[in-house]
């Protein structure tokens, strides 16, 4: 008995022994790639939290707009998901992160595939998982144009103007900005994306919707606009909660940890940017309701409410690094006040845009990249800074939003020429484009009862 016990502990002794020497190569690994499993880790968390917001745009297009185009926005939105992982991982990403042409565009690093960016694994995760990060935004600035041309544009249309958008417009605005272009080599700052990604979308929203012209009735037969309320207001500020929820990844995420310089200090740099989100949202949404109980007697509006709040995010965003609690509250009071005046305006100009879009994206887009140039600790205006940083938010957003209205006619006029702008009949636009481009209602109950809106 003796002996079988001393033989099972040799044997154990030396197993022991022969699986400690095999693992510690792999400890050892562990131990070196401790950066880089954490920034992949943060990576992909922020990641999913960006992706919600696309739920989020879903929703609230759904319900800021009639019944009958319920599906075809839940189909668009489905489409600019799609698009973007295949077109931005062929062509944009190339486009935003290859080695500069003249600070205009990239050239190289088209496609994902591990050969290209090196032999070792670790250096694939890291940039595979950076990749669908940067994807979801790209996506973010497409799937804005879906609300503003909700009801009447052909999906086939919308389908190529998404792939336009994710594979050569956004990604070359990135490039300017973020991708070691010309902006950012002279001294453009946009810390999450207020002009590269949320103007980019303004724009490009509120030039297709005024070549594509409004939805049948918006407009009287004087021309002024007339109301058109959306069928579900607990969808719409769904959505909102949801982009809310969404842009914590979207602002925070973009802190942008590197994999050889990760450290404590590092992460506690992502609380006072969501802090500074969360200010300015809730002083959009606060302004923007005030603002809405004054035009209408008392009655506040929930989704110029809504849109308030979006404004803030909007607001916020070029800076949520940059300046201190107080400025998040002022910017954000600033964007709901000019949300409130831009929605109507729009339509005094006769651009039907669905869900204010331009409003909240465009409009607030430049209003926080140029805010960054004057209240930035670190170099703005109000802070001794000198006008440098300023002008060059000035200069970005002027050259960001030509850029991009030119791309975005010269695609709509395309479109329009080849029949694919804009669905063919009016008498089937009122009926919706769940039934003309889906062949099935989005609500079929409402749609048995004969109810459209």
């Amino acid at each position: 008995m003796r002996r079988t016990t001393r033989r099972v502990l040799v044997v154990g002794a030396l197993l022991a022994g022969l699986l400690i020497a095999m693992a510690a190569p792999a400890l050892a690994q562990d131990a070196l790639d401790v950066h880089t499993e954490t920034t992949v880790t943060f990576y992909l968390l922020v990641m999913v939290l960006v992706f919600l917001m696309h739920p989020g745009f879903s929703m609230l297009e759904a319900g800021l707009t009639a019944s009958n185009n319920a599906a075809n926005i839940m189909m668009k939105n489905m489409m600019v998901i799609s698009i973007t992982f295949i077109a931005y991982f062929a062509v944009g990403w190339g486009l935003h992160y290859g080695v500069s042409a003249g600070g205009l565009f990239g050239t190289n690093e088209f496609f994902i595939v591990p050969g290209t960016y090196g032999a070792e694994l670790g250096d694939f995760a890291f940039l595979s998982s950076e990749f669908m990060f940067d994807a979801v935004f790209a996506a973010t600035a497409a799937t804005i144009v879906s609300g503003a041309v909700a009801g009447r544009m052909n999906l086939w249309g919308f389908m190529v103007l998404t792939l336009v958008m994710t594979a050569v417009i956004y990604p070359v605005v990135g490039h300017w900005g973020w991708g070691g272009g010309w902006l950012e080599e002279g001294g453009f700052v946009d810390f999450a994306g207020s002009t590269i990604v949320h103007l980019t979308g303004g724009v490009a929203a509120i030039t297709a919707a005024a070549i594509l012209g409004p939805r049948p009735g918006k407009y009287d037969d004087r021309g002024k606009a007339r109301i058109t309320p959306g069928h579900s207001s607990p969808l719409a500020i769904l959505g909102v909660f949801l982009l809310f929820f969404g842009w914590f990844g979207f602002n925070g995420g973009s802190v942008l940890p590197d994999p050889d310089t990760i450290d404590g200090p590092l992460f506690l740099e992502i609380g006072p940017v969501l802090l500074t989100t969360a200010l300015a949202a809730s002083a959009g949404a606060i302004t923007a309701a005030v603002i809405s109980a004054i035009r209408s007697g008392g009655k506040t509006d929930v989704s110029m409410t809504g849109n308030g709040l979006l404004a803030g995010l909007v607001g916020i965003t070029a800076g949520a690094d940059l300046v201190e609690p107080y400025a998040a509250i002022l910017v954000g009071l600033v964007a709901g006040i000019l949300v409130s005046i831009a929605v109507p305006l729009v339509e005094r100009m006769g651009v039907d845009d669905a869900v204010g879009a331009f409003s909240v994206h465009g409009v607030c887009g430049v209003l926080g990249t140029w805010w960054v140039g004057f209240y930035a600790v670190d170099g703005g205006l109000f802070y001794g800074g000198g006008f440098d940083l300023a002008s060059w938010a000035i200069i970005g957003t002027v050259a960001v939003t030509v850029f991009v209205a030119l791309m975005t006619a010269v695609v709509c006029y395309a479109l329009k020429s080849a029949g694919l702008l804009r669905v063919d009949d009016g008498a089937l636009e009122e009926e919706g484009l769940d039934v003309h481009e889906h062949g099935m209602a989005g609500y079929p109950e409402g749609a048995l009862a004969g109810n459209t809106e």
